[in-house]
């Protein structure tokens, strides 16, 4: 196998392993939040959600985009970028589960970890073509 499929492997293996941690960190924040401290749905769901969009913004800028430059102007773009993207798919993902739990009465966890999976889905893509792009250009040209 050639070097630039191996790191492709590596990358995504990466992603997969942080996608689960920080699917992890969501659930249990949501769970946390809406079962013994009874916040509701959306509160619950935002909450979990910006608790896990930091956790995967600092994972994936570090171990699975190896995008290791804290320039200012670069840490900005690549942070506003991270963040609008994640938002985007968060209210995608906020509309599934108030559809699903509030308006249907569906399993709460059920459907928390089925959007999780298509949210990380839609972020992998997003973070691989638009936000670490850069850093994965520098890359090719080294």
């Amino acid at each position: 196998m050639s070097s630039a499929r191996n790191a492709q492997l590596r990358q995504l293996a990466a992603y997969i392993l942080f996608g689960i941690c920080t699917t992890v960190v969501n659930i249990a924040v949501y769970w946390l939040l809406a079962h013994p401290c009874n916040l509701g749905t959306g509160a619950s769901t935002s909450i979990g959600w910006f608790l896990s969009v930091a956790f995967a913004y600092i994972t994936n800028k570090l171990w699975v985009f190896d995008s290791k430059s804290w320039q200012p102007s670069l840490l900005l773009r690549e942070a506003l970028s991270f963040y609008l993207c994640r938002l985007l798919t968060g209210l995608l993902y906020l509309a599934v589960m108030l559809l699903t739990v509030d308006i249907l009465h569906w399993n709460d966890l059920l459907w928390k970890i089925l959007s999780n999976i298509l949210v990380v889905i839609l972020n992998f893509i997003a973070s691989r073509t638009l936000i670490f792009k850069q850093s994965q250009v520098k890359k090719k040209t080294m």
